[in-house]
């Protein structure tokens, strides 16, 4: 039984830190903010960082030339980290809310 309510305990402090990283409309449905987009060449950026006003700092998910970056509501400027030879890319002043801003694609120059 103890074992029991040490599994349910953990299982529910989970979900709490989860919504802990999540806002609720009017409604109470969970929204969630995101950056996304595609990079070209599709292979030429090693990482996606999403850097907000104020310092907190995400890294996102990129697999064959596409990204996202879960974020809060805020304003973000976003990095590209380029592979050699290509230059890094910034995108400054994106606005996020609670639904996903599509910054289309970037193409990185050499």
């Amino acid at each position: 039984m103890k074992k029991k309510l040490l599994s349910v305990g953990f299982i529910l402090a989970i979900v709490a830190v989860l919504f802990a990283f999540t806002k609720n409309d009017d409604n109470g449905i969970v929204l969630q903010g995101a950056i996304s987009g595609t990079i070209s060449p599709a292979d030429g950026a090693q990482a996606v960082w999403a850097i907000k006003s104020g310092g907190d700092t995400t890294k996102g998910t990129l697999t064959q030339g596409r990204f996202s970056v879960d974020v809060k509501a805020g304003t973000y400027t976003l990095i590209v980290d380029a592979k050699d030879p290509y230059k890094d890319v910034t995108v400054n002043n994106l606005e996020v809310a609670d639904k996903p801003v599509d910054v289309g694609e970037i193409i990185l120059q050499q």
